[in-house]
């Protein structure tokens, strides 16, 4: 795909900001230019981030007033391809940018030649009555409803979601994409057995998340670290606040922030990642796509039933004090194994070429 004008490429925010979403738009539009020549200008939403004119050599704006005619007068204005990465939160403190669906309905009626393909990283929030996700859920649909009906094309992570997205385009959205997330740190060619590893346990991800792993679910990762004889625990990203010095003996060594090649190389060198996040919701977990890419272990802190292709005991291990023997490594290897070609059916080359396909389509259609 080798266009003359670039593709409009809408985004929350982008590195050095810490953000998931950001650091995958990136990697894609880099692939997308190294596979296909796909040029990219990106439009940063967040108000707040400290934007460089451009990034990678992809020339970049920022939005600098939360309104419908403010993206207006950043976009091509009666033609072109937008490429949405969306996250209601991302653009908006409650979830609910109402400005970015206006503007983007507005673009599409007024262009002759305007095509829209949107990535849901997520649809909606929901949640106990108590928190203000529950109240703001409506709008929140409401908006991923339009969204998803202005829209050309639809892609998504989670097969549960092109379902929602289905119903909520009321039967526009009939080919919805699910493409699990990739890796945001690389993804090595070839990856070490385990047993050539060292007995190393990574703790890896945002703030967070990490925290999650030290507050709700020691006791797990405890019987983790003895069942796999782990000498020493890998502790990467923003600090935590937590005063960390070990775990059942085992020392933490607080990594920090790290550029992506050192964290590669203690990947490519330890056993096995420890996570605490929802099973249903790892195909969109980049911690857990990253693990999978290096081929250590994924261990989760709990399991759940087989969501999007994933299994636990198939896919990720769960220590279990009745009825895990970590002494057949053939079994642990399999699982690593598992995950690792469960990996490769999306990985980025695979995005990119899906996203270069609904993109094709604007100059076919055109």
């Amino acid at each position: 795909m080798h266009t003359s004008s670039p593709i409009i490429c809408i985004v929350p925010r982008l590195p050095p900001a810490i953000d998931g979403v950001g650091d995958y738009a990136l990697n894609l539009a880099l692939q997308l230019r190294k596979d296909y020549g796909t040029k990219t200008h990106f439009i940063v939403g967040d108000r707040s981030s400290i934007v460089s004119p451009q990034i990678e050599g992809f020339p970049v704006s920022r939005i600098k007033v939360h309104s419908a005619s403010e993206l207006l007068s950043l976009m091509p204005s009666d033609t072109g391809t937008v490429l949405l990465h969306y996250v209601g939160y991302g653009y908006a403190k409650r979830g609910c940018p109402s400005w970015l669906v206006e503007g983007l309905e507005r673009w599409k009626s007024t262009g002759n030649n305007t095509y829209l393909v949107t990535m849901f990283h997520e649809v909606y929030a929901s949640g106990a009555i108590w928190n203000s996700s529950f109240w703001l859920s409506p709008l929140q649909k409401n908006l991923a409803a339009r969204l998803a009906r202005v829209s050309d094309r639809c892609v998504t992570s989670k097969q549960h979601y092109a379902e929602i997205l289905y119903q909520l385009s009321q039967g526009k959205q009939t080919q919805i994409s699910t493409l699990p997330v990739f890796s945001n740190i690389g993804e090595p060619e070839q990856v070490p057995p385990l047993l050539e590893r060292n007995r190393c346990l990574v703790v890896f991800g945002g703030r967070a998340k990490r925290l999650q792993v030290y507050r709700e679910s020691l006791a797990e990762l405890e019987l983790a670290c003895q069942l796999l004889g782990i000498k020493e625990i890998f502790d990467i990203g923003p600090s935590t606040g937590l005063t960390l010095s070990s775990v059942n003996r085992v020392p933490i060594v607080e990594m920090g922030q790290l550029p992506a090649t050192e964290i590669s190389s203690i990947l490519l060198n330890s056993l096995t990642g420890f996570f605490n996040y929802h099973p249903e919701f790892l195909a969109k977990s980049t911690i857990f796509a990253t693990y999978c890419a290096y081929g250590v272990l994924p261990a989760s802190s709990r399991c759940s039933l087989p969501t999007d292709g994933i299994e636990a005991g198939k896919h990720y291990w769960v220590p279990d004090k009745e009825t895990t023997d970590c002494k057949n490594w053939v079994e642990v290897q399999a699982i690593a194994d598992n995950a690792r070609t469960w990996y490769q059916t999306h990985n980025l080359l695979v995005h990119a070429k899906t996203f270069a396909a609904h993109l094709e389509k604007t100059i076919v259609e055109h």
